[in-house]
């Protein structure tokens, strides 16, 4: 086999639904030699992929890892070395609690110099979205937060309460499981009143979205799958959502 120049691509596949991700990703796929991909990524993309393509399922979801993130930099560095282009293929965007910038960092400690990053559509933004929920709406929000509910000891993340405290819009990843400690939390300083949105599968066709307030949504929780991962929205800006579920069914069905 001719000598390939090893090459790193991380790509961001979107938020869930295949036709989500960018153009230029989409090319990058059909240009690889190997694609790493993730457990978000719908399989209806990998399909997508050349067939001469080798695909790799590095999945990682809380609770449940294929491969430890130290394999998975080392697989990359492997697999550019051995056949040229990998493209690292993320749910939503790499650098959004994606730990994107390890694996470059390490895929350039180990000879990888042609690099590229190409950005994903996050889906903390475009899962709100999908749910007919803007994350700023003049009137109502001018700014949002974007935080990650618990660090690697199962603690809040530092700046929750900070977020809490302010008058943004607040989109929580991976904060499902915590929802009540959440609610309780903010409460204490925006109101037992305050909207908040659980979405589920956002942008696919079983998406689905709870909408209560956060001194009720423990008599909502048995809509929610809590072992699954969701975008949580607390703020103004969900009532916007509560008007619109109508339209973003209908756009979601238009689309599909």
């Amino acid at each position: 086999m001719r000598h390939k120049t090893p090459r790193l691509t991380l790509l961001g596949a979107g938020p869930g639904d295949p036709d989500l991700i960018t153009r230029k990703g989409w090319k990058a796929l059909q240009m690889a030699d190997v694609v790493l991909y993730d457990a978000l990524v719908r399989p209806d993309l990998i399909a997508e992929i050349p067939t001469c393509v080798r695909k790799i399922y590095v999945g990682k979801r809380s609770g449940s890892h294929c491969a430890t993130q130290t394999e998975i930099n080392q697989l990359i560095v492997e697999s550019a070395h051995q056949y040229g282009h990998v493209v690292r293929l993320k749910g939503g965007d790499p650098f959004v609690f994606g730990r994107g910038m390890e694996e470059i960092e390490f895929a350039r400690a180990h000879g990888i110099q042609q690099i590229e990053v190409i950005p994903g559509i996050s889906s903390a933004i475009a899962g709100p979205a999908a749910a007919g929920i803007p994350v700023t709406s003049r009137g109502l929000s001018n700014s949002f937060w974007v935080l990650t509910a618990t660090t690697v000891d199962g603690a809040f993340a530092a700046d929750m309460e900070k977020a809490a405290q302010s008058d943004a819009t607040v989109v929580l990843l991976m904060g499902v499981r915590k929802i009540q400690a959440i609610a309780e939390l903010f409460g204490q300083f925006r109101g037992a009143e305050t909207p908040i949105a659980i979405i589920q599968n956002a942008t696919l066709d079983n998406q689905h979205t709870t909408i209560a307030q956060l001194g009720n949504i423990a008599t909502r929780l048995h809509e929610v799958d809590v072992n699954a991962p969701g975008i949580v929205v607390i703020g103004e800006v969900v009532r916007v959502g509560e008007c619109c579920a109508s339209v973003s069914v209908l756009n979601h069905n238009l689309s599909h």
